[in-house]
């Protein structure tokens, strides 16, 4: 048995031998960023490969929110889950909006429809739903409801690389999808991210807006950022897309063995996202109910005395965080689900490289 710390997750790596050559690619044109042959090939095989009209890349997926939400124009509210990542309401409070946040679903943990539409008012522009651990949102729904109060919608897809449904890619719904790019997700770029859209017109808008609000030398035409990704982060995503079937098909093994070998554990639940969606197997979220013979935080110390390093995604929730938790609907009483799955919930160490051996040692340690 390895004594190695086991971490939730670890980035899968090409050869380095297989980078050098991109690299000296590099170094010959002396072309780092700025839209650069890599970086303008990298999102043309991500559009075939996703099955997308448009795409922009971004040196990460918190400015690509950002500017998602600049690229629609929104003001006013924007409703949003308590149950992600805070990167998603922080993109809404640095542009100077105010997020509202609405329960989510105990079956998917995404947000619920069903509570949505009772959050709207005059001031609502956009909804920006994110698809938890990759499960699908309920958007059919979620656009029946922007079309009736003209809404924008946003998704925050950040684990949602390559996920499809009997319609096809996931990321073709609402105006906007943001994907990340991150070490620890299933398609890295180091860092990175991007926005998928539908029209032409509209990547000319992003693109302008990711490189400073330029149109041309003499013309800038928006308050933009710096956005852009450099050919470097470019280039390793090239790479990465090359292997990222097997990256895939390795993820899948561990997810498995573990639902193999915690079937029937006591209090413990695995969550079945359903077999019409190709999912890319980025996170294994279990749920410790009460009658587990150790609570949720005790497990979690437990498996980390051990070396094995879970997390809780996602706890606490945004809306327990300072900047968030004196709004309205931040109160507990508005997010009862939210609040429960945030404190039963505990996402085990997935990633192609894990052993055998290693899952079973952590499956073990659910037993004492």
């Amino acid at each position: 048995m390895k004594n190695d710390k086991i971490f939730v997750t670890q980035p899968v790596l090409p050869d380095l031998n297989d980078f050098i050559p991109y690299l000296e690619t590099i170094w010959n044109k002396k072309v780092l960023t700025n839209g650069g042959p890599y970086h303008q090939q990298l999102e043309a095989e991500l559009c075939d490969f996703l099955g997308v009209n448009y795409i922009s890349l971004f040196s990460n997926a918190t400015i690509a929110l950002v500017t998602a939400l600049q690229a629609l124009e929104i003001e006013g509210e924007v409703i949003t889950t308590p149950y992600s990542f805070v990167a998603t309401a922080h993109s809404i409070l640095w542009n100077r909006l105010t997020p509202v946040f609405v329960d989510i679903d105990e079956k998917t943990y995404n947000i619920d429809p069903l509570k949505i539409e009772a959050a709207i008012n005059t001031n609502t522009r956009a909804i920006m739903p994110v698809h938890c651990y990759g499960n699908p949102c309920d958007y059919h729904e979620i656009a029946k409801i922007a079309k009736k109060h003209d809404l924008k919608v946003i998704y925050d897809a950040a684990h949602a690389f390559a996920i499809a449904d009997k319609a096809g890619s996931i990321l073709n719904h609402g105006d906007l999808s943001v994907l990340s790019f991150h070490a620890t997700k299933v398609f890295n770029t180091f860092e990175g991210g991007a926005i998928i859209c539908k029209t032409p017109e509209m990547k000319k808008r992003i693109d302008q807006l990711k490189n400073f609000g330029f149109v041309d030398e003499l013309t800038v035409v928006a308050p933009g950022i710096n956005g852009k990704m450099s050919e470097l982060n470019a280039a390793f995503g090239l790479l990465q897309l090359k292997g990222i079937g097997g990256a895939i098909a390795g993820r899948k093994k561990v997810h498995d063995k573990y639902r193999q070998l915690l079937k029937g554990i006591k209090g413990v639940e695995v969550k079945d996202f359903g077999e019409e969606v190709h999912q890319n197997y980025s996170y294994f979220p279990v749920i410790i109910s009460d009658n587990f013979h150790m609570s949720r935080d005790e497990l979690y110390e437990h498996l980390k005395s051990h070396d094995v390093y879970a997390r809780r995604y996602f706890y606490p929730l945004i809306t327990d965080f300072p900047m968030y938790k004196d709004l309205p609907s931040s109160n507990d009483s508005n997010l009862p689900v939210a609040k429960k799955i945030a404190s039963q919930v505990i996402c085990l160490p997935i990633y192609p490289a894990l052993s055998i051996d290693d899952i079973e040692k952590i499956v073990k340690l659910f037993r004492g």
